[in-house]
């Protein structure tokens, strides 16, 4: 089995996970949290899934290896990730999310939560021994597919209770939103929740066929749609999201995206926040962007999610984080409208595409005027797909073989003045712009991120820094 974790769960080809592959991960994670005393009295274990073809088979056999260890499979059918783990951290128990996110169709995977949230790095560790002993057990069998007991609409109820306390009633009347539906989980409550707070709605490109949208590189063919609703419809915003609900995607009146770092300081602010921990591959200026302490982390919500746990321990308050691909996690309570939002330490893109509509409309600006007033580098991302794993390895490790590499690499772009290794190789070139190497942690892709001076300027690093990538992978192919 091709199976791996990556950023955030276990990720691999569809065709890999179905059938035995996700019957031992299942039957694992339920052995882990057996041993570490983590299961709720009832021994519930919630299941949730987004809208991908080998979704239901790949939770019903989840179902059934979770029954089979003496659990209580619970099914929330479709509904977005950070519901899920809503109704999953208020009962205290353990969940599975059925989601690839945002990666290609022909690919799956699988989200564990424990009963405080999201698993770490070591938990995973523990569920791959545990994984790898039961392939090597010629006694396990396949228990059969099952489906729980039906609890999606009080999962989808809860989450958007707490979505619907954000904002005063009425708080975006006068805007005319978009909602591109395509095959997100979050789409119907997208639509539910903007025109609860007043905002006339156009539903968009909805798709019974799972379509991959990756807000932190979003595709040519997703631009060209944005921009064509927003001019057709006139409207004043699009919103969207990946596959199961967990990063946002908010395009101005032109439908020019929003970045996920920009979003995420716009939040920050809207909360108050005192702590904002994000990833190496955010915005070099969100530093000095906000009143608050900035703490960087390598990619992914599992390291994220330390920073702010670590935060916590050291006495602070106000400790919420963000990736650059917008999703938002909080870990403290917020007081919002004079109501005590609960942490949901776990990505969301309801809460940020919310808070900054909700900054937009009470300052009277356009989104794009609101983006401007935030002064940050210009910045851009793009990624290489099907770029297979052994390429992207090699090419890391000849660049971080010698600085000679590196800046034989690099010498189309510049000269080298600095490099952060933090995750990828983060360089900051002679002329100030910055160029940053990674790759995908969910996917064979290589991601290239870079920051200009404008936009142009930045247009024209990312072309000839994946032009470089592309060209180190012909050679060898």
């Amino acid at each position: 089995m091709s199976l791996k974790f990556g950023t955030s769960g276990l990720r691999g080809l569809s065709t890999d996970l179905v059938g035995k592959a996700s019957a031992v991960y299942a039957t694992a994670f339920a052995r882990h949290l057996k041993q570490k005393g983590w299961l709720s009295p009832e021994g519930r274990v919630l299941i949730g899934m987004d809208f991908r073809a080998s979704s239901p088979e790949i939770a019903a056999t989840c179902a059934g290896a979770t029954a089979a260890e003496g659990l209580v499979p619970v099914d929330c059918g479709a509904l977005p990730t950070p519901a899920l783990a809503l109704k999953a951290i208020s009962e205290k128990a353990p969940a599975l999310m059925i989601t690839g996110s945002h990666i290609p169709a022909d690919r799956n995977g699988i989200k564990f939560y424990r009963p405080d949230g999201e698993i770490d790095k070591e938990d995973e560790l523990s569920i791959s021994r545990i994984a790898a002993g039961i392939l090597a057990d010629a006694a396990f069998t396949l228990a059969a597919p099952l489906e729980g007991r039906d609890e999606r609409s009080e999962a989808l109820e809860a989450f958007a209770a707490r979505n619907r306390a954000l904002i005063p009633p009425g708080g975006l009347s006068g805007l005319k939103i978009g909602v591109y539906q395509h095959s997100t989980v979050a789409r119907d409550l997208f639509v539910d929740l903007l025109r609860h707070f007043g905002a006339e709605v156009m539903a968009l490109g909805r798709s019974e066929h799972f379509i991959p949208v990756d807000t932190e590189a979003v595709s040519p063919e997703t631009l060209t749609l944005l921009a064509k609703w927003a001019e057709e419809y006139r409207l004043d915003a699009i919103v969207s999201a990946d596959g199961d609900g967990d990063r946002p995607l908010l395009a101005d009146e032109s439908g020019q995206p929003l970045r996920g770092d920009l979003i995420g300081l716009i939040t920050a602010r809207f909360l108050g926040a005192d702590v904002v921990v994000t990833p190496v591959t955010s915005n070099s200026g969100i530093e000095a962007a906000g009143d608050y302490e900035t703490i960087r982390t390598r990619v992914g919500s599992p390291y994220v999610i330390e920073g702010m746990l670590k935060a916590l321990g050291e006495g602070k308050t106000g400790v919420m984080g963000f990736e650059a691909n917008g999703g938002l996690l909080t870990a403290s309570p917020f007081v919002i409208n004079g109501t005590t939002i609960a942490p949901l330490p776990t990505r969301d893109c309801f809460l940020p595409i919310l808070a900054v509509l909700s900054a937009a409309r009470a300052e009277g600006l356009s989104l794009r005027a609101l983006a401007a007033r935030v002064s940050l580098p210009v910045a851009d991302a793009d990624r290489l797909e099907n770029f297979p794993l052994e390429v992207s390895g090699a090419l890391m490790a000849h660049l971080r073989a010698s600085s000679d590499n590196l800046a034989a690499f690099v010498a189309p772009l510049g000269t080298v003045a600095a490099v952060s290794d933090i995750d990828g190789l983060r360089v900051t070139l002679g002329d100030g712009a910055i160029i940053h190497f990674r790759p995908s942690g969910n996917a064979p892709e290589m991601r290239c991120y870079v920051e200009a001076a404008d936009e142009k300027a930045a247009k024209t690093l990312l072309h000839k820094g994946l032009a470089l990538i592309q060209a180190f992978r012909q050679d060898h192919a």
